[in-house]
């Protein structure tokens, strides 16, 4: 878990370790929890790579996930968005995880990193961008905000692209009330309140032998990561959404057909959600507006 292009800024404290990676997209190295025995990888470590998508998590804004038709209207615009991923038909995941960002630690318990983006790639977007860190007793605070700077009013989305290990034995917990089922690219084609076969988290399931790249949609705000051999669970918890109480909010689940990690990503908005009706999700902000998502994670051992 070393790269000399890409040094690891560590953080200990509340027996856990946090390690960013923030000229690498923004990216988080690891997050381990100490134990008598040795480090326990509570998002899959980083093992060295330049590819982004091997980080323990990144950031994604300022919109998530992918965009179709080569760009989106708004206002009366068509706004082109170019490809930013070898192999992916569409641009993805935004523009915050393929630049720079600055880090500083501003508490015992805390990092921060920042970020000024102008027109990356000529793309329309100009913001600034903090995400904040809080290693706490028995997890971690997670947040993202984004401030518009451009002159013209544009709409965001934020989302987490965390990678968490996973077993035979792991399930996932979520309290949900429909999905968007897709085609093979994978954009959205349908929604349904009826979940296929294997993918209802909401009385837990496991997450190996299928694959899922879809957005749950009436979530409740909060989710549950099992894992037994470890007698350990994780609960992730989008505060603003949960305390509402409307079950409105977003959250795409990805299992990838192989691998030791899957990834459970809480969204402001749906995939694609530039070209669903009412785009729905999307924050239009006027300069100065600012846009936040907060994720609090918390383990507790299992009985």
């Amino acid at each position: 878990m070393t790269s000399p292009e890409h040094p690891i800024h560590w953080l200990q404290h509340a027996g856990q370790r946090l390690g960013l990676v923030p000229s690498l997209g923004g990216g988080v190295a690891a997050w381990q929890l100490d134990q008598p025995s040795g480090t326990l990888d509570l998002w899959r470590a980083w093992a060295g790579s330049t590819n982004r998508y091997t980080l323990a998590s990144m950031p994604m804004l300022p919109w998530c996930n992918r965009i179709s038709g080569g760009g989106f209207e708004h206002a009366g615009v068509f706004y082109p968005m170019r490809l930013n991923r070898a192999g992916e038909p569409y641009p993805i995941h935004g523009d915050g995880w393929l630049q720079p960002w600055q880090l500083q630690q501003t508490a015992d318990n805390t990092l921060e990193m920042t970020l000024q983006s102008h027109a990356f790639d000529n793309n329309p977007y100009v913001y600034q961008a903090l995400q904040r860190f809080v290693l706490l007793e028995g997890g971690m605070d997670q947040t993202l905000t984004v401030t518009h700077l451009g002159d013209q009013p544009m709409p965001y989305g934020l989302g987490q692209h965390p990678w968490l290990p996973r077993s035979a034995a792991t399930r996932l917990s979520a309290p949900v009330q429909g999905v968007w089922l897709s085609g093979g690219d994978p954009l959205p084609t349908r929604h349904s309140h009826q979940f296929p076969p294997g993918w209802d988290p909401r009385a837990g399931m496991p997450v190996t032998d299928m694959l899922v790249d879809n957005v749950y949609t009436g979530w409740a705000g909060q989710a549950t990561i099992t894992w037994p051999e470890q007698a350990l669970t994780l609960t992730m918890t989008v505060p603003k959404i949960l305390e509402q109480g409307q079950q409105d909010g977003y959250c795409l689940l990805y299992l990838p057909p192989a691998g030791a990690a899957f990834c459970l990503e809480p969204m402001t908005h749906p995939v694609d959600a530039f070209h669903l009706p009412g785009k729905p999700g999307l924050q239009v902000l006027q300069t100065g507006q600012n846009l936040s998502l907060q994720v609090q994670w918390r383990f507790a051992r299992s009985a």
